[in-house]
C-alpha cells in the first residue's frame, strides 16, 4: 500500500565492470511509483507527492499495460522529437483541471517501467533485482501507445555506448543495480553515473540558507551575444561551516550591488510575485512559496561551478561550487564556454512518439 519511498543511487565517478551488474539508462522525467489495484491506478513521486490528477492519461493508459493488482517503479517522461522535454513535464503540474486535461491532449506524458515491487499478494521487494526485472517483462504490456519497459544490459561496453549517444535526447546517464539487490525503499544503494562538466558564472546574489544560517545558495549568471547577463541556475549544497564562511567571503561585493545590477528590475518582493522561473525570484510549480528573496552581489565574482546540462538555457540540475576564479574577468563568462549537445534518436525505445 502507498506511501512508497523509492530505492535512491548515489554517484559514481564511472561506469563500474565488475561482474553480476545490470545497467540501465536514467531517463530525464518525474520519477514514479505505480499503484494498481483493480479500476484503481495511483501514481505517486518521490516525495509522496500524488502525481495522478496531473497525469490522468498515464493512469488510463497503465490500466491497460499492468495487471490488476502490482506496484511499479518507473518514470513519467514527454517525449519530443528533439528528445525528452523536462519543461513541458514541469508544466503539466498545473491546479487547474481543465488546465491539466488540456495539456493532457497536447502534451500526453510516456511512463517507463524499471522495476516491480509487488504482483497480486506477493511482496517482491526481498527478491533480487534479476528476479524482479524477470517478473516485470513478463507482466508489462508495452502495446499502449506511450508505455515501455527502459532497455537493460549486463554489458559495460553498451552502458558506456548509451553514456555517449543519447545523453542530447534527456538520457540523464546510466544507472547501475547489483543483479542480486533487493529493492530497500529510501536507501541510496544503486549507483548513478552523470554527465558533469564545469563552466565558469558570474556570481551575481545569494540567497539565505533555508535555516537562516549562513549562504543557502549562489546566483549565477552567463553573458549572452549582446553582453546581457542571464540568471542559468544556482550552486548549492554547501556544508553548514561553508555556508557561513561564504557569507564573509561574498561581504566584500555587497555595497552598491543594485545601483547598477543588470537583475535589479527582479529585486523587490513585487516582482518576485510575477517573475517567471527564469529570473532569480522567480516562482515555479516547484518552489511551493517558498521564500525566494535574495541578495544582490555587484556582478564582479566568477566561480567555476560544475553542472550536468543545459536546457532552455539554464542548469537542469543545481550547479556545485568548484573554486572562486580571481584570474577571470566577469565579461568572459559567456554562453559559448558551454558543451552543445546534439539529441540522438530514441526511435529504437520510444518509436513513433518522437514524431510528434
Amino acid at each position: 500500500m502507498p506511501p512508497v519511498r523509492p530505492m535512491l543511487a548515489k554517484t559514481a565517478p564511472a561506469i563500474p565492470r565488475e561482474p553480476g551488474l545490470s545497467y540501465e539508462p536514467k531517463w530525464d522525467g518525474f520519477r514514479c511509483v505505480v499503484f494498481r489495484d483493480g479500476a484503481e491506478v495511483e501514481l505517486g513521486s518521490r516525495n509522496d507527492r500524488p502525481l495522478t490528477r496531473y497525469f490522468p492519461e498515464v493512469a488510463e493508459l497503465l490500466k491497460q499495460a499492468l495487471p490488476q493488482r502490482c506496484v511499479v517503479d518507473g518514470e513519467i517522461v514527454i517525449v519530443t522529437e528533439n528528445g525528452l522535454d523536462f519543461d513541458a513535464l514541469q508544466l503539466r503540474l498545473h491546479p487547474a483541471a481543465s488546465r491539466v486535461a488540456k495539456l493532457a491532449a497536447e502534451t500526453p506524458a510516456s511512463f517507463v517501467a524499471f522495476d516491480l515491487l509487488a504482483l497480486d499478494d506477493r511482496d517482491l521487494t526481498a527478491e533480487p533485482f534479476i528476479e524482479r526485472r524477470r517478473l516485470l517483462e513478463t507482466i508489462l504490456n508495452t502495446e499502449p501507445a506511450r508505455v515501455h519497459l527502459t532497455p537493460v544490459t549486463h554489458d559495460p561496453a553498451v552502458a558506456q555506448d548509451w553514456f555517449t549517444r543519447f545523453e542530447g535526447a534527456g538520457f540523464d546517464g546510466v544507472m547501475v543495480k547489483g543483479n542480486d539487490l533487493e529493492y530497500l525503499q529510501d536507501k541510496r544503494v544503486m549507483l548513478k553515473v552523470k554527465h558533469e562538466r564545469t563552466a565558469d558564472c558570474v556570481v551575481a546574489g545569494y540567497r539565505i540558507h533555508k535555516d537562516g544560517q549562513g549562504v543557502g545558495s549562489l546566483l549565477l549568471g552567463l553573458y549572452d551575444e549582446e553582453s546581457n547577463l542571464h540568471h542559468v541556475g544556482v550552486a548549492s549544497s554547501f556544508t553548514a561551516d561553508r555556508r557561513k564562511e561564504l557569507l564573509g567571503e561574498l561581504e566584500p561585493y555587497r555595497a552598491g550591488a543594485l545601483d547598477d545590477h543588470p537583475w535589479r528590475d527582479w529585486a523587490d518582493a513585487a516582482a518576485q510575485a510575477t517573475a517567471s522561473g527564469k529570473m532569480p525570484g522567480g516562482v515555479s510549480r516547484w518552489t511551493g512559496g517558498k521564500d525566494l528573496s535574495w541578495e544582490a552581489l555587484r556582478p564582479e565574482l566568477v566561480a567555476e561551478v560544475r553542472y550536468e546540462h543545459v536546457q532552455s538555457g539554464r542548469f537542469r540540475h543545481g550547479g556545485r561550487l568548484v573554486r572562486f576564479r580571481p584570474d577571470r574577468t566577469p565579461e568572459s563568462c559567456t554562453y559559448g564556454q558551454l558543451d552543445e549537445v546534439a539529441p540522438a534518436e530514441l526511435a529504437a525505445i520510444f518509436g513513433s512518439e518522437v514524431a510528434r
